[in-house]
């Protein structure tokens, strides 16, 4: 089968790209370069990788790929909040042309990376399935609710959207990001010995490992078509839904000589929502996650040891997504609409 994976240079496409590969899907990717260079560890060899915005492909970049996994987007919710019109023409805009287009190209599967941030503000004492109500409170998360709804008008006979609905994403990563909230505490403790805590702890998060997630999308690859066509799955483990100051006691437990802090002024944080995987885990055949938290967190704690990691890392550009963008931005490489003023170099 081939594969087409948009954002193949990021946080998660760099570890999924590699991941399809060795189970031998022949993988391509499309990406814009935003955020080459800010590697951690080695990057695995390239894939053949055309080198475009989102919003610019056309139906002749698609033509021969079986399916397509749609992972490029503005992708966290500082960066979504620092430009919502940009971050409404890439994630939404360009992701429902992206349908339309690999339908035309006569592509059978579109693999959706959504988000259960969908479901936004929502009581703790409910556990959430994929009949819930969305109740976004970013642009981000907004954005994923509108590419859902406008996405799903396009399934046909030969055409089948899928729409993957991921817990919020940790562990290592030659693209790493900084920003992720197990990533970020387990970075703090190690490298100034404060399990850092910016909200008060009593939100609730889904959590899964970023090659579990990988695992789901070729779980979605291989599935019949019966079994995916037009469907939503949240992607992550039942046990794996945290407060995070529970989070936090996990960091402070595996990492050495570390205790759990609350930045000054820490207080609630609205996104909160627990969520339940029981249908990807009974629906889609072969999903058989098996990443812990705890286990990511002395995952992340080996390889921040192995790569030296240090406090600045975690403020600079390399690990986080709107301090690169605003970098670019300030040296003139990115103009108003987070475009490469030089245009791309497609043959790379």
């Amino acid at each position: 089968m081939r594969v087409l994976i948009t954002g193949n240079e990021g946080y998660i496409g760099t570890v999924m790209a590699p991941f399809l590969s060795r189970a031998g899907f022949e993988v391509a990717g499309l990406d814009s370069g935003l955020f080459r260079g800010c590697d951690f560890g080695r990057v695995a060899d390239a894939i053949p990788t055309l080198q475009r915005d989102i919003r610019d492909v056309r139906a002749g970049d698609l033509e021969g790929f079986d399916a397509v996994i749609h992972l490029a987007a503005i992708s966290n919710d500082p960066l979504g909040n620092l430009n919502p019109r940009c971050t409404y023409d890439i994630n939404h805009v360009a992701s429902v042309r992206l349908a339309g287009l690999a339908r035309q190209a006569g592509v059978g599967r579109f693999l959706y990376s959504s988000s259960c941030s969908v479901y936004g503000a929502a009581s703790p004492d409910d556990i959430l399935d994929e009949s819930a109500s969305f109740s976004p409170v970013t642009p981000y998360a907004e954005s994923k609710v509108l590419v859902e709804k406008d996405v799903a008008g396009l399934a046909s006979d030969d055409f089948s959207p899928v729409f993957l609905r991921n817990a919020t994403v940790y562990g290592s990563s030659p693209r790493l990001r900084g920003d992720l909230v197990v990533n970020n505490l387990v970075g703090w403790a190690f490298t100034s010995g404060r399990v850092l805590l910016k909200s008060d702890g009593t939100p609730w998060r889904p959590l899964v490992h970023v090659e579990d997630l990988s695992r789901a999308f070729m779980a979605a690859l291989r599935a019949p078509r019966e079994c995916i066509h037009g469907q939503a799955f949240n992607v992550g483990r039942s046990p794996e839904n945290y407060r995070i100051a529970d989070v936090a006691a996990i960091v402070q437990d595996v990492v050495p000589g570390s205790r759990v802090e609350f930045e000054s002024g820490a207080g609630p944080d609205p996104r909160c929502y627990r969520v339940d995987f029981g249908k990807i885990e009974r629906e889609l055949p072969g999903y058989d996650p098996c990443w812990t938290v705890r286990r990511g967190v002395e995952e992340l704690l080996r390889d921040y040891e192995r790569e030296g990691l240090e406090a600045t890392d975690l403020e600079g550009s390399r690990y986080l997504r709107i301090r690169r963008i605003q970098e670019l931005s300030e040296r003139g490489e990115l103009d108003a609409d987070l475009r490469w003023k030089t245009g791309l170099d497609e043959s790379a």
